[in-house]
């Protein structure tokens, strides 16, 4: 609901919440439901399933209400004015308890507790319409109001559907090996110095060190390094990496309740902690409204007992409070995000609430993950580099014939690249290193330069390569260096164009990745890009975006995991849908359905019209309030003049709103990418 709101206990008296489980804490300093929070009290956890359908237009029982309102309200106009006064007065009035039932309970129960709202106005306004003999008046307004929360709450609920729920970054489960044999045990009662058992594809519950077995470990969720890291007895191993095809025992050196990936939970949590105290803009300007225009009404009030003509200024002070409701206002922030949202929808990008969307619109930064968001994350063969005596085709079987059956991602780049491939015999891999065989009578190894250093004549060529961000393969025949792969996970295509886009529209941009600092500014110079920030753990990219922060309005793009900390931190977290991890998504303010780069400046572009259409709404709606205010104290206008003029600038309010539904004209050819 955007302005009426309700206790922890207080659901939407119409309407059985549509609830989507998100690990986030709710809102605790204000017991008001903006469209980015969820009452508590309403479902579990098991009601998720049945509640993901939202229901057609004419069949939301939210909206029941208004459009009862809203028909009787017409039915009884047109009644008055074709000369039947008494069925009109009779369907005007169910007109008003139709539209009030959804607002004005809940006004009562926020009042009994000490707390004033835009709904307690629109109550008074409502009830001196009424004792002023104006009830199509008090009914107009029930109407609106009602209708704007409905329609609200049904966008919202729009934008959140689909959203999958909060990836569970450590495992329910680990299996230990005990004195008696393997035991399985829930991940947080792990304790330092257990012997955890990692089957091939399960994730690590805790940090710990290989103490037996060789496998590749997937780091990409928590580091973003797209390439696998090969472990053996001895090396160090993170919460969260994903196992490959080999069975690893692990010492844990840290508990399943307090590892790395604990902490990134807990800096997700804390962010979107700090984001659910800010109140909605409408709301923090109404606030202090309200209690001031309930004291001059009832100044205005007594003051007509003191010159003795109460009747005519308790009159002035319920026109008063007509004149000062914020009819207008309560409705200028959601009609034009409701339009913002649904047309932001219909291209790719979804909005998960209105204050995300209001934040969008100030973005001056944007940082971007590298691995999976500017690159495709797809690792591919680019160069090869031959020494005397090999040709292209052959360095590749070479490596290929030993890769072949290896699951590590640079193994399936090369033997996509290569042609012909022989048999391997006394393949044997070496954790960390690479692999060693033999290739019909020749000897042959492959790995990476640390452990074939000797690279003599190629070694001109493996710097360029990694001066163009490629990972190098080594190939070594016969105990000489013969053949250097470069391997690289390339940029999407459109990344160039989206950087020079934002450059463009005067937003700054920014790369994170855990990458090297060597890789990452080749990378970041072919994308356009001059600000670089290497070697980047998930801590170092959320302090990193709290620093952008302080200089200026900060969104984060990501899809991993180890950005979730970095997307909860930033002013607004954008996730890439399709490819994004759970983690990423549910972290993030916005999330792209697509994997187009180039939606992100016309998603700024939509956001930053809609706020200025936002801010000329209020604008207008507190004019209003301000040129009416005098006017009806002094008696200049009545009660149908004040109202008649409030009708007019909700008009105008609502139609400017409606125009925040324009799609922004794109800048550059859309074309598709891998």
């Amino acid at each position: 609901m955007s302005e009426e709101c309700c206790g922890p206990d207080e659901p939407h008296p119409t309407k059985t919440i549509r609830r989507i489980e998100l690990r986030r804490p709710l809102t605790t300093g204000d017991a008001c439901c903006g469209p980015e929070e969820i009452c508590a009290g309403t479902s579990d956890a098991g009601d998720a399933a049945e509640q993901d359908a939202r229901p057609t237009l004419w069949r939301d029982t939210a909206l029941l209400p208004s459009a009862v309102s809203g028909v009787t309200l017409l039915a009884g106009y047109i009644l008055e004015w074709t000369g039947f006064p008494i069925p009109a007065l009779l369907l005007q009035g169910i007109a008003l308890l139709a539209g009030a039932y959804t607002f004005v309970p809940g006004s009562i129960r926020r009042l009994m507790r000490g707390r004033l709202g835009v709904g307690l106005l629109m109550t008074i306004a409502a009830v001196g319409a009424v004792v002023l003999g104006h009830v199509g008046e008090a009914a107009a307004l029930a109407f609106l109001f009602s209708l704007a929360e409905a329609l609200e709450d049904r966008a919202m609920d729009r934008a959140k559907e689909g959203l999958r729920a909060l990836l569970s970054l450590i495992p329910d489960t680990v299996r230990v090996s005990r004195l008696h044999g393997d035991v399985t045990i829930p991940a947080a009662e792990v304790r330092r110095l257990d012997l955890l058992v990692v089957g091939a594809g399960e994730r690590v519950a805790t940090d710990g060190v290989v103490v037996d077995g060789r496998s590749g470990i997937d780091l990409s969720a928590v580091t973003g390094e797209s390439i696998p890291v090969g472990v053996g007895q001895g090396d160090a191993v993170p919460a969260g990496a994903v196992n490959g095809s080999g069975t690893l025992h692990i010492e844990a050196t840290a508990d399943g309740r307090d590892n790395s990936l604990t902490r990134i939970v807990e800096l997700v949590e804390r962010a979107h902690a700090r984001k659910g105290e800010r109140a909605r803009l409408a709301d923090r300007i109404a606030r202090p409204l309200v209690p001031t225009v309930l004291v001059v009404a009832a100044l205005v009030a007594a003051f007509g007992f003191v010159v003795g003509d109460p009747g005519l200024w308790i009159e002035r002070a319920l026109v008063v409070l007509v004149a000062a409701s914020p009819c207008a206002l309560a409705i200028a922030v959601p009609v034009t995000v409701i339009s913002a949202i649904g047309s932001a929808s219909k291209f790719g990008v979804v909005i998960k609430s209105g204050e995300a969307f209001e934040r969008f619109g100030t973005i001056r930064t944007v940082a971007f993950d590298k691995t999976g968001t500017l690159t495709r994350n797809e690792p591919e063969v680019v160069a090869v580099a031959t020494g005397r005596g090999r040709s292209r085709g052959e360095i590749l079987a070479f490596a290929a014939a030993l890769e072949k059956t290896s699951t590590h991602p640079l193994a399936a780049a090369i033997a996509a690249a290569a042609f012909d491939v022989p048999a391997a015999i006394d393949v044997v891999e070496v954790a960390g290193h690479g692999l060693t065989g033999r290739v019909d009578s020749t000897a042959v190894r492959v790995g990476n330069v640390r452990w074939l250093p000797e690279l003599g004549d190629l070694a001109g060529a493996a710097d360029e390569m990694t001066g163009q961000g490629m990972t190098v393969v080594v190939v070594e025949t016969d105990g000489r260096v013969t053949g250097l792969i470069g391997v690289r996970d390339e940029l999407r295509p459109e990344a160039a164009e989206t950087i020079s886009s934002l450059d463009a529209q005067g937003i700054r941009t920014v790369m994170l990745t855990g990458d090297d600092a060597r890789t990452a500014h080749a990378l970041a110079a072919q994308a356009g890009l001059a600000d670089v920030r290497a070697e980047q753990l998930p801590a170092d990219k959320a302090a990193t975006i709290t620093a952008l922060i302080s200089e200026a309005p900060t969104a984060m793009v990501g899809d991993g995991i180890n950005d979730a900390p970095a997307l909860a931190t930033a002013t607004v977290g954008i996730a890439m849908g399709v490819t994004g991890s759970a983690a990423a998504i549910e972290s993030a303010d916005i999330a792209f359905t697509g994997n187009d780069l180039r939606l992100i400046p016309d998603a700024l572009a939509h956001a930053r019209r809609g706020r200025r259409i936002m801010t000329v709404n209020i604008a207008l709606a507190l004019a209003i309030i301000v040129v009416l205010f005098p006017l009806a104290l002094f008696g200049v206008l009545g009660l149908a003049g004040v109202v008649l003029v409030h009708e007019v600038a909700e008009v105008i309010v609502i139609l400017n709103g409606v125009r925040a539904a324009r799609r922004p004209q794109a800048r550059h050819p859309r074309r598709p990418t891998r």
